[in-house]
């Protein structure tokens, strides 16, 4: 009697979604690495509140309004030129109804001035022929291709690459959808950037019924970031001679085949030439058997996006493992030659934190690589000398930092967000260290403009070279900041990893700015204090905690 009512009571809450629910949840916390029932719990709080803040957003962001469709439409009449943009479109297994809508977004579009190649790759459903040549009866600018074999989604978004012509190629999956101004902020970055030579935007996601949700803001362009996960995904657009150059996507990366092509083209062009539109531009499809219904659906193309990436090493010639890390993304670990580089570790106290005194310490080391460490940090990791050295010694790597905690296992310092909360704020400061944070980078590696002197390494020659710290204009505060943001400016990127952990027992005696310095840094530094390239314009710089600016 008691085993068949649990057995009903299990199928009623089945029923609901209940044990689903249960069963994601509890997935989420296994592979995101949560210690504990309070930290899910006050991760999902954290949540709940950016939903609230994400409504609002959407209250008066969701659509355009008539006077700004008038006002774009007024942009593109002006524009220098207007380049023709391609949007592949490869379709296989997929409902009339997400095709009809994906279709329809492209239709839509303000900026007209494209062409949609579609490449059917023998699609399993009767209807998407008829409906395919449907729309390509409708309008000219509509290419189509019907496969003769059915090949993998790399197959059929190279026959779909084969029928462009357009200066560059957006790309687009046969069940998402394009917002209206989508193509227009294209085509101003190509008139405002004309070596441009890979754009990205922001994507949200959009439930079956038409529900929008899950803003992700991204960065700029984040390289240490996008070798952790695919910082790029939607929407991505790439100059089609490019693409045609490395041969289009590779057969065998199907899974992560627009991560692969996106690891190829990197290889071919500047960081300069790499374009992030700060706005939702793509709606990512959330149904069931999508990814992005379930990240687990296609459970094979992690491993592929790993490998991937060691195919972009070998290519580049750097000596890196890549290994999963939570959630399955992706911890890269560069390895030190033999002999290893020797490293000083330089304690900073409240007796020498100036920069005076720090130039003068760099000075009497003979080590190529300098770690400035605040004293009474304690390691939570025997090989974090060899982890910091390890970024510190990559050719495009400035500097390197870890993160700093509480004994609580709060953040309390690393990556450094200017502008925010003042001068510079911490980004994700106060959050627990098993919360991902804004585009799960409090738990993977990835890029900020400057990292926090508590923990800081970097090659001797590369301070050197960038002079130092700044006695002159900071010398008692934010000269570490200011050395940052100097690397930056030489073409440096500035790296955090969360696999390096300090605990903080006791704070050094913080020195304030003067009003000198921070009136030098203000003047020196007002770019990045009116837009951290790590901190989305649609984030609040209230704090450093990434919350939607509403």
């Amino acid at each position: 009697m008691i085993l068949n009512n649990l057995k009903v009571l299990w199928q009623r809450l089945n029923s609901v979604g209940i044990i689903k629910k249960i069963n994601t949840a509890l997935s989420m916390w296994q592979r995101g690495g949560y210690r504990s029932v309070a930290d899910h719990l006050s991760l999902l709080e954290h949540n709940r509140k950016e939903r609230r803040r994400e409504k609002k957003w959407y209250q008066t962001h969701a659509s355009l309004t008539d006077f700004e469709r008038a006002d774009i439409r007024s942009q593109i009449a002006g524009f220098a030129s207007q380049p023709l943009i391609s949007i592949i479109l490869p379709v296989y297994s997929v409902d009339d109804i997400w095709i009809r809508k994906c279709i329809d977004s492209v239709l839509g579009q303000l900026y007209e001035n494209w062409e949609l190649c579609i490449a059917d790759n023998v699609s399993p459903h009767p209807e998407v022929r008829p409906l395919l040549r449907e729309y390509a009866a409708r309008d000219s600018r509509i290419k189509i291709i019907f496969r003769d074999i059915n090949g993998n989604i790399s197959a059929g978004s190279n026959s779909a690459l084969e029928l462009t012509t357009g200066l560059f190629s957006v790309l687009l999956d046969h069940d998402d959808e394009l917002t209206e101004d989508a193509l227009f902020w294209v085509a101003s970055e190509i008139n405002l950037r004309p070596d441009v030579g890979m754009i990205y935007s922001d994507e949200d996601m959009i439930d079956p019924s038409g529900k929008r949700y899950w803003l992700k803001f991204k960065p700029d362009w984040s390289q240490d970031l996008f070798y952790s996960l695919n910082l790029i995904t939607h929407l991505s657009a790439y100059r089609t001679d490019l693409l045609k150059k490395i041969g289009g996507f590779r057969l065998g990366a199907e899974g992560s085949q627009d991560y692969d092509l996106a690891l190829r083209v990197i290889e071919q062009i500047e960081p300069s030439q790499i374009c992030h539109i700060p706005r939702i531009l793509y709606m990512w499809r959330a149904i069931e058997g999508s990814v992005a219904h379930d990240p687990d659906s296609k459970p094979y193309a992690y491993e592929r996006a790993r490998d991937a990436i060691r195919r972009h090493f070998e290519r580049c010639g750097i000596n890196a493992t890549v290994e999963p890390t939570v959630f399955n993304f992706h911890r890269v670990r560069y390895l030190l030659p033999d002999p290893p580089p020797k490293i000083t570790v330089i304690s900073v106290t409240d007796e020498n934190s100036s920069a005076l005194h720090l130039n003068a310490a760099v000075k009497d080391s003979g080590a190529s690589v300098i770690c400035f460490l605040e004293a009474g940090l304690m390691p939570q990791c025997e090989n974090w000398q060899t982890e910091l050295a390890g970024f510190a010694i990559q050719p495009g790597i400035g500097a390197v930092g870890g993160s700093v905690l509480d004994p609580n296992g709060n953040v309390v310092d690393g990556g450094l967000i200017i502008g925010a909360g003042g001068l510079a704020g911490v980004a994700h400061k106060g959050f627990r260290k098993t919360f991902l944070g804004n585009m799960h980078r409090n738990q993977v590696i990835c890029n900020y403009s400057a990292i926090s002197l508590s923990c800081l390494a970097m090659r001797r020659e590369v301070f050197d070279q960038i002079g130092g710290f700044d006695e002159v204009n900071f010398p008692n505060a934010l000269f570490a900041v200011d050395l940052c943001l100097r690397l930056r400016e030489a073409g440096y990127r500035i790296v955090f990893t969360p696999f390096v952990e300090m605990v903080r027992e006791m704070e050094l005696l913080q020195k304030m700015p003067t009003t000198s310095e921070e009136q030098n840094f203000r003047k020196r530094w007002s770019s990045y204090i009116e837009t951290d390239p790590f901190y989305n314009p649609n984030l609040s710089k209230k704090d450093a905690n990434f919350s939607i600016d509403i």
